[in-house]
């Protein structure tokens, strides 16, 4: 009896799992087609926990009922789709990747008469804010253009703001130090009751614009890209198509840097680019 049990609750658990993905399937068609949201290729845990977090949120019981409730309620598409960005960040991220960038990067854009940035997947900006100080420490700023973009808009408008809490400026302290920075963090932000903004002359030469990785197409040449723990979310297939998004997007010699869970390796662009740094994640395209 024990062995028909087992067998009969593991024939009861398959058929649950397979009714959840067919749920979920139908959600992110429904999303895509209804909705515009194409979210079929990103990574299934992640897209997974993320659901069921606003089936809670919802107080509904299944992902059917989350369906139905985003298809008719433009309110909870748009906390869904919150809860599908990616928005984990902090000024000088992995503070290392930002002195390499100084140390190894810097020189080759020296060599530019302008240049061109892209942030893709750009969140609430803090890395953004990052790379113009390092630029202004580096004399390079002035010559640059930085397109910061993501897919969600309420996180851009954060980071148009150019307002962040006050109770994470000891960690971008930190982090802005062990990057190699040149001056006192605290010259290039003020004290406001809603936070910490910083100064102005940092995003001047700055374009925030929505863009979606997965069905918008390349919209400039770049020297340097960078997609810093995003491409994490995304399934292989999805993955590759993003790479070639990138390698289209790059101009010859140009600077790919991802987060350092990614890679270049293993893809079919590896044997286009040649490592600045492979512990950093910079990559130079040639060819």
């Amino acid at each position: 009896m024990n062995i028909l049990s087992e067998r009969l609750n593991k024939i009861k658990a398959d058929s649950n799992e397979d009714l959840e993905k067919l749920e979920i399937e139908l959600l992110l068609y429904g999303l895509y087609f209804w909705c515009g949201y194409d979210y079929r290729n990103y990574a299934y845990g992640a897209l997974r926990r993320r659901i069921w977090h606003r089936v809670n949120a919802e107080k509904l019981t299944s992902i059917t009922g989350l369906l139905e409730k985003v298809l008719h309620d433009p309110g909870c598409l748009k906390r869904l789709i919150a809860d599908f960005s990616i928005n984990v960040t902090e000024m000088f991220r992995d503070p290392l990747f930002f002195l390499t960038f100084r140390e190894r990067v810097i020189p080759l854009l020296r060599t530019y008469p302008s240049i061109r940035i892209w942030h893709a997947g750009c969140a609430t900006g803090e890395e953004v804010y990052s790379m113009a100080i390092l630029l202004h420490e580096e004399g390079l700023y002035d010559k640059t253009k930085i397109y910061a973009t993501d897919i969600n808009a309420n996180v851009l408008k954060v980071a148009k703001s150019g307002i962040f809490p006050i109770e994470k400026m000891r960690k971008f302290t930190s982090n802005y130090i062990n990057a190699g920075g040149k001056a006192a963090f605290s010259d290039y932000y003020t004290v406001t009751n809603n936070g910490v903004k910083f100064d102005s002359k940092l995003k001047k030469n700055v374009i925030f614009a929505q863009h979606n990785l997965v069905t918008d197409r390349s919209f400039n040449e770049f020297q340097v890209i960078l997609c810093r723990n995003v491409l994490i979310y995304f399934n292989k297939e999805l993955q590759k198509k993003v790479h070639a998004l990138f390698y289209d997007s790059l101009g010859m010699f140009g600077i790919l840097g991802l987060g350092d869970k990614e890679t270049i390796l293993y893809t079919d662009k590896s044997d286009c680019y040649e490592d600045v740094s492979r512990g950093q994640k910079l990559y130079k395209k040639i060819n």
